[in-house]
Parts: structure tokens; sequence; C-alpha cells
């Protein structure tokens, strides 16, 4: 923004990270100014780097001495950060400082922080890590050069306030090193480096290697993913369990064994026993177990613990070993103490083994009751889910983080087609990512003329690409006459450019093709290849979509609030296998998933009304987005190894919830039903009790985040088409799917894939008619409406519509009062009914699917695979009966297209008398409305359109007549 009267500005940038301040030099006169600085920051603390904020501030540099004008400032979140190798050019829009400024333009900057060991302590000889920057210890040859720059700046800078805070705090001394960072003697040396150098220093002229876009350093010693793994892992550490029920459970940390013959090296294990309890840790020679157990207190049927001590001997004529107890020692349930986090872990102890044959027997251990936020319950072996087994412990699983990749195939040169070039071969470019394969438009090859001879395409090809990336792109140039390859060029991957925006300008790459060891360079081929960060690629359908975030990380916007999320317990769920082929049983476990985050609670085996009582948070980025919760039956925990083939997990139910129906800061108890669609019919397979909170700390965010787009700038700017869009989507599923199912313990695909409703865009009639209905729900609000309005033009209640003509009239009169009334009485209404909102979160709606309404003939459509496996009577069946709705959905289209074209018709002189008619229609109007006042045809009108009854004829009125009378397309349709 222009601000010194003179239609430009005079630009310096101060920038303020961690207590540090850099200023860039002044541009003069240049409302685009580029200062190509590069400027570092030392970060002290790794920890809270991405609490931290960086904070840029344009002003405007006035010569008379006046105030510093403000030009705008941009405000960037530590958790933004990128580290070296991964930045990107990006523009930030300059905020205001205040209501009243007059900001406009945007900061291009490059943020990014190098991973780095701290530098060795600074030596005596070299002067410039001398610890504090003061006159008195300089070297001689150094402050001469110091007092000509600081003179310099002094006749160049303005005398402003902001320049003068700026320089107070820039020359101050830096501490000396025991004073800044007393905890390591080796640590203290970083800050003293560069933490606050002298202005003239930092306006040095950058050389030709450090010269980048607006760069600015961070250093640190950790990186950003262990910073989002450290997140995520503290989730249970920060959760008080407000949300969640606390479960006793008995805890006993055996340790370790000591027996009185110490020199015998034969195999001890350690046995807990509880009534029908019974648990025993692995035999080892060394005596040291070092195991956690963890019992649930409701399931235990005695009182009592006992812990023995067994030996394995082997005697010497005999092959098999014989256990020998070493002792026992018990304790009572009631005179256990307890444990609550924070305290302290309670101490092992060492207790003597009761036994007849043996004494000096002991074995160290610990027991307490605690509940499930005890931090040795995720290690321990557990009661409730069947102890160490992988498949049936809680975990947290990260989608992939999922990039666009933009492939532009430009032209080929010098290609080596052979004989082929005698008979104009057509050639088009096929590039495979992974499984991912797409292709460009086919060209011909002309003999004739050079731009023939080197075909060009100038196509787009998007793939999508997931951390940690396929190793190659490999681009091949193929002949569609004889079809055979002319040659192939691979691109790494790692090595492509990442583009934030449309702006950033991409260098095209020439790649020389290979044929086959034969021909080791068969042409070359031009492309234009990037990394899209500026996409949020939707890997869920569009309408229960979690995020909405760019990839890039450059422009990740802070959270907005936090999502809390407890999962109590279910109810009367139905066994879904039999158990021994006797009973049936179910081993339910519950997936949340939001945003990249899944978690998995432990799985409760052998129960109908289990509880898990765990609680897990997200942070919220954007309210308007969908939380969905699915309970599974474990089918994987035990294995079949006949056939070493895993089951699969059962669906039992699916709940999801919009963030936006939800008051903030507000605790929701409520049981959910758990409905499944089956082949045989939907089924109520039981209930889930789940507790959510949704707090948010700031109400200005919130509704900040209602007034801007859904989707990044990208979507908008350079958006895709549906189809292309429909194709990546679900590309995107399967990476996801194919990355979770390669996890240890996985993510099973049916579970991917019922979560992220991967199935869809699949026909069903079902869905069909629930579409349907939801469109006739719609217009039935209209249909109301002109139900009432003709009530009140046919004399259905002669008050109502004396009153209308009142009202009538007093628009008429008074028309400056219509829009006032409007707004007043829409607001009287929405008061009114704000006692009567919904207070209970949506959950999934049967009756709104229409699950009860379809047969079982349509059922079994909607699960049949695609392609079909039915016969073909079957399929001749279903697919007249899908003729027979798209041509009643034919028909309807048809109709409303020919409306359209009616009224195109009109004033395209397609029929020249009704035009005609038109046109003299238009002039007398024209004549009409010049005489007569607006006020009396409005109410001229609108006593007309309201006459009684009995001044109306039963036949359509003459304009109806006149524009159904009109041509359309229709008859012109073979």
């Amino acid at each position: 923004m222009p601000k010194d009267g003179q239609g430009t500005a005079s630009a310096f940038a101060t920038v303020d990270f961690d207590g540090q301040r850099r200023r860039t030099k002044t541009k003069l006169r240049d409302l685009n100014p580029e200062w190509d600085e590069k400027l570092e920051f030392l970060v002290h603390d790794t920890d809270s780097m991405a609490t931290e904020t960086l904070e840029i501030s344009l002003y405007n540099d006035k010569k008379t001495g006046k105030r510093s004008t403000f030009l705008g400032k941009v405000r960037i979140a530590g958790s933004a950060f990128v580290k070296s190798g991964g930045e990107t050019l990006v523009y930030y829009p300059l905020e205001k400082r205040s209501v009243f400024s007059q900001i406009k333009g945007e900061l291009g900057l490059k943020v990014y922080y190098i991973d780095e060991d701290p530098p060795a302590p600074p030596a005596e000889q070299k002067p410039e890590e001398k610890a504090p920057e003061t006159e008195e210890n300089k070297p001689a040859e150094e402050a001469k050069p110091e007092e000509e720059k600081k003179e310099e700046e002094k006749k160049e800078e303005p005398k402003t306030e902001s320049n003068k805070e700026a320089k107070k705090e820039e020359e101050k001394p830096s501490p000396p090193p025991q004073e800044e960072n007393p905890k390591k003697p080796e640590e203290a040396a970083p800050p003293v480096k560069v933490e606050n150098p002298p202005l003239a220093e930092s306006e040095k002229k950058p050389s030709k290697e450090e010269k980048e876009k607006a760069e600015i350093v961070k250093r640190s010693e950790v990186t950003i993913s262990d910073l989002e793994l450290r997140s995520l892992a503290s989730d249970r550490g920060r959760s008080a369990y407000d949300l969640v029920d606390r479960m006793p459970f008995l805890y006993v940390r055996v340790v370790k064994a000591k027996t009185a013959n110490n020199e015998s090296k034969s195999p001890v294990y350690a046995k807990l026993m509880i009534g029908t309890h019974s648990i025993k840790t692995k035999s080892q020679s060394d005596k040291d177990w070092d195991k956690v157990f963890a019992f649930d207190k409701e399931g235990l049927n005695s009182t009592s613990l006992e812990v023995s001590v067994w030996t394995e001997e082997k005697k010497e004529n005999e092959e098999a070993t014989q256990e020998c107890s070493l002792g026992t020692v018990s304790f009572d349930l009631q005179e256990v103490p307890k444990r609550v986090p924070p305290d302290s872990p309670l101490a092992p102890q060492w207790y003597a083994l009761e036994s007849e044959n043996s004494a000096g027997n002991e074995v160290m251990l610990a027991v307490w009751i605690g509940t499930q936020a005890d931090e040795a319950f995720q290690e321990a072996w557990q009661s409730d889910s069947g102890g160490l087994l992988p498949e049936t412990r809680a975990k947290v699983y990260l989608s992939p983080k999922l990039w666009y990749l933009r492939l532009t195939v430009i032209q080929t040169q010098d290609l080596h087609l052979g004989s082929a070039k005698a008979r104009n071969p057509e050639l088009y470019v096929k590039a495979q990512l992974g499984a991912q394969l797409f292709k460009t438009g086919r060209t011909s090859v002309g003999s004739t003329s050079a731009s023939s001879a080197n075909p060009t395409w100038n196509e787009d090809l998007v793939f999508v690409a997931a951390e940690p990336f396929e190793p190659f792109l490999t681009v091949t140039v193929e002949d569609v006459t004889n079809g055979q390859s002319v040659g192939h060029a691979k691109i790494h991957v790692a090595s492509i450019e990442r583009r934030t925006d449309d702006r950033t300008e991409l260098k095209s790459r020439w790649f020389n093709l290979v044929g086959d060891d034969t021909k080791p360079y068969t042409g070359r081929i031009h492309v234009r290849v990037c990394l899209e960060g500026g996409y949020h690629v939707l890997d869920e359908a569009a309408h229960v979509t979690s995020d909405v975030r760019a990839a890039a990380k450059q422009l990740a916007k802070a959270p907005i609030g936090l999502l809390e999320v407890g999962i109590r317990g279910a109810t009367n769920l139905l066994p879904v296998k039999t158990k021994d082929g006797t009973r049936g049983t179910t081993d339910a476990y519950v997936v949340a998933k939001y945003g990249p985050k899944w978690v998995r609670t432990r799985t409760i085996l052998d129960q109908f009304n289990p509880r898990w009582n765990e609680q897990y948070t997200w942070d919220v980025y954007d309210p308007c987005t969908v939380l969905t919760i699915g309970v599974f039956d474990n089918g994987r925990y035990k294995h079949d190894e006949a056939a070493e083939k895993q089951g699969k997990d059962v669906r039992v139910g699916k709940v999801r919830i919009r963030l936006s129906t939800l008051d903030t800061n507000r605790v929701y108890f409520n049981q959910y039903s758990l409905t499944v669609v089956l082949p045989s019919g939907a089924k109520k397979m039981g209930e889930i009790e789940i507790a959510i909170r949704f707090s948010c700390s700031s109400w200005l965010s919130l509704i900040q985040a209602y007034t801007s787009p859904m989707l990044p700038r990208m979507h908008y700017v350079k958006p895709m088409g549906p189809t292309q869009q429909d194709i990546l989507r679900h590309t995107a599923m399967r990476l996801v799917t194919t990355r979770l199912t390669r996890s240890e313990p996985p993510l099973g695909q049916e579970v991917v894939q019922f979560m992220l409703d991967s199935d869809t865009h699949m026909w069903s009639m079902r869905r069909s008619k629930a579409n349907w209905f939801r469109v006739v729900g719609c217009l039935t609000r209209v249909a109301t409406l002109a139900r009432w309005t003709e009530g009140i033009r046919t004399w259905v209640h002669p008050p109502t519509s004396v009153l209308m003509h009142v009202l009538l009239v007093a628009v008429v009169l008074c028309p400056h009062l219509v829009l006032p009334t409007i707004f007043m009485y829409a607001f009287l209404i929405l008061a009114f009914r704000f006692r009567y909102r919904q207070r209970v979160p949506l959950n999934m709606d049967s009756r709104l699917s229409y699950v009860d309404m379809v047969g079982p003939d349509e059922l079994d459509e909607e699960f049949d695979g695609f392609p079909t496996t039915r016969s073909q009577d079957v399929v001749r069946i279903r697919y007249d009966r899908l003729r027979a709705l798209a041509g009643r959905a034919q028909t309807l289209l048809g109709d409303f297209a020919a409306h359209g074209e009616r009224l195109e018709a009109l004033w395209n002189w397609r029929d020249p008398r009704a035009t005609g008619i038109f046109v003299v229609f238009c002039l007398v109007a024209s004549l009409v409305f010049y005489v007569v006042p607006f006020k009396v045809f409005v109410l001229g009108f609108g006593f007309y359109y309201l006459r009684h009854p009995r001044f109306r004829d039963d036949m359509p009125s003459i304009p109806v007549s006149f524009f159904r009378r009109l041509p359309s397309f229709s008859d012109q349709i073979l």
C-alpha cells in the first residue's frame, strides 16, 4: 500500500522470534520490493519450537524523521516450520494491526529449520565467536569497520520509534554463557553464536549461494515429525479421563526371584492365581522377568492373590521335565494399596516364599490397585483383552501424508522410431507411479514438417503420492501402431520440486529416453513436474470429510479447538460368531477416525456388554467436519493354523457426529444405536455409549472459520474436474487402505473401507430412494408455502384473504418497510424456535436411509460386487428395472431442459410470431409503466391475483399458455 503520500513506499521488515529481532534493508520507493535476504535465528528450546510464533512486520521508512507507517504483518506458528529441504516459497497475505489499518499486499517467505548438532564451544582465538558482543572485547581490526557501519546506518535509517526500539534490543550485549544456559556447559555456546549480532552484520550483502527469496532459517535438534508423534503419544497423558468411568484394575509387577540355591541354572517362572484366573511368566534361567499383569477387578471371583515361583528340573534318565514349587506368597485384596496418577509408581519389595521343602527363596514384586489411567496399563498383560496379544491392544494409527503429483507432458524431440517413421505412427505418453497409470492423448508423427516430427501434448497427468514416496515416476513414450515402447525415463520423486500455489513458476526439464539394451538413447522428453502442496487430497467421501488442510505444512493454520471423545462401552451386542462351536460370542473393539489420526481401542473378549472407558483427543482445524466411530468384531486375533489365514473383522455398526452441531465446551453423554445393513436386511446390533466434548478457546477464530472457504485456495483457483476428482479420491482411499493394512498390528482392509465409505459410488436402489425422498422432503416446504398461497387466493379462509388485502395496501403505501418487516419476522421466528432446537447429536438414521423399505432382491443387488457375479436371468431383471427408473429420470430431465430452452427461444426469434408478440407487449408495457405509477400497478396486480374465485376462469392464464407454446429442442432429438 503506498504510504509516503507520493504513490509509493520504502519498505523494510522487522522479524521477531523467540525474543530475537532482525531487520532487513530498506527498499526505496518500490511497491513490489525484493529483499533476497537470509535471516538466522537460534531456537533455545527445541521442545517448545512448535508453540513459538514468528512475526514479520513491514514498515514504510520515512526520511523526514516522522513516525514509521505500518504496512502489514504476518504471523506464522512454529508448528508450520518444515525441515531444511522441504521449504518452498509461500505468499502470506498481510494482516492488519487494527481495524482501521489500510493494508494491502502479500509477503513471500521461505521458512525452514536446520536440524544440526550444537557447535563447539567458542575458542578465544576466534573473535567472531566471543560471547559478549561489546566494544571492549572486540578486536582492533573489527572495531573501525563496525563504527563505520553504525554511522552509515544512522544516516540511512529514519529516527523512528520502531527503529529505536529495534536498535535498543539489537545493540544490547548478549549475557555470558553461564547465565543464559546454566544446564550444560557444552550447550551454553550456541545461544552466544547468533543471539544478538550487530545490525550491520545482519545487513551484510548475502552471497550468491545464500541468496534465496526471503529465507528464514530455524536451527533445531528435533524434527517436526517427532513433535507430531510426541503429541499423539501423549494423548493418554494429557487426558484427564473425565469423560469416562475409572475402571479398577489389580496390578501385579513381578520383577525377579532369588533362590537359596543360586548355582542352579534350571528355568524358573512365576505363576499368579486369583480364583479361576491363572497366568504365568515365561521360563527364564536368570530369574528376571519384570512383567506387569493387570486384572479387571470387577471380573475377579476371589479376594486372595497367590504368587508362586516354580522351577523346571530335568532328571538325568528322563526326557520329561518336572515342575517343582519354590514357594508361595499370598495377598488379601482388601489390604492392597490404591494408587492414582500422578502418584509415583509403587516400589517393588522382596517377599519371602512360604515352602515346605526349602527356605530362603524370595520374590520381588509390587501389588496395587489402579485404573486404566495407570502408566503401566498399556504395556501390561490385560485380563479383559486376552493378555499380550498384539491384535487386541489399543493402538493409534496415522494415515499417510498425501500429495498431488502433477506431470505436464510438453513434447518430445529426436525420437528414434526406425522404419515406423515412414508410416506416420501415433504416439502417446504413459506415466506410472506405483500402481497408478495415466496416459495422454494420441498424436500423429509426420515426416514433412519439423513441428509434426516433434509431437507436442501439453497435457497434465495428476497422481496421488503418499509419503514415503515411491522411488521413481516412470514416463514412457509408446507407439500405438505397433504396440511397442519407443523409450522410457525415470524421474526421482524425492527430487521433485514442491509448490504451494499457482504463482510459483516451475522449471521444465528434459529427460533422455532409454530403450532396450541395444538402444541406450532413443530421444528425449520435455516435462514439467511438481508436488502440489496447495491442495487437500480428499481420501474420504465429500459429505463426511474430517480434514480440509492443505498438504504443505507451510499453509497450516493454528487449531481452533480440541475434540475429546470418551469411548465408554456398549450394551446388548448380538453374537456374530460361535465359540467352540457351541455358543455365540462377540469380541468387540471400536475404531474412531478424525483427520489423519485413527484410534483403536483394546478388544474386550467374549462380552456382550463391553466397557472400554478409553479417552482420546484430536486437534480441530475446521468445525464443519465429521467424526466417524465404528464398532467391529475382532476376527484376527485367533489364527487358523491349519489354513494359515486370518479371519476378517465383522461390522457391528457405525456412528457419525458433525462437530458443527455441538455446543462448545459442553459434554454430551449419549447412547447411539448400532445398525448395520446385511444381505438379509437391516439389523440392530446393539448400542454404544459415547461422551464427546468440543472445546474452543476463541469464539472469534470459530466464527472466522465460517467465513472462509471450506477447501484450500488452490481448489478454487485451479480446480479439478468432477471426474478427475473422483478418480483421485478413490486412488487416495486405496493408498490409505494399503498403508494401514501394512501396519503392525494391521488395521483390516474391511475396517478402513467401512470407515471411509469407499463404496458410496456404487449403485444402490436403497440409496437412490433415500436421495429421492430427501429431495422431496426439501421441496415439501415450498409446496406447503404454495398451498398456503393458493388457499389465500381461493378464499378458503376469508379473514386471512382480507388480511392479505390490507397487507398489500400497507406494502404499496409504505414500501420502505418491506425489508425491515421481513427480517424482523424472520428474527422472531428463529428466536421462537431456539427453545425447540436439537439438543442431542444426531446419529445414523435407519429411517432416513430406507433400510426397512427395500426388498431382498434390492439388498442383494447392493451387496453384489463389481462386476456382477449373479446369473444372467437375475441381471436381466435388474437391468430392466434400472431402465424403467432411468426412463423416468430421463423424462424429468427433458422436461426441465425444455423450460429453459423455451425461455431462450423467446429471445432468439426461433418462433418469429411469438417473439413479435412479445416485442409488441414490451413496447406497450413500457408506455403503460411510464404513465401508470408503479405503486398503482402493484396494487392492481395484487387485487387481481387475490380476486374471488367467482371472478376467475378455470382455463390456464394467457402467459402460461403463451409460454408453453414456445419451441424447444425436444422435437430435434433423434
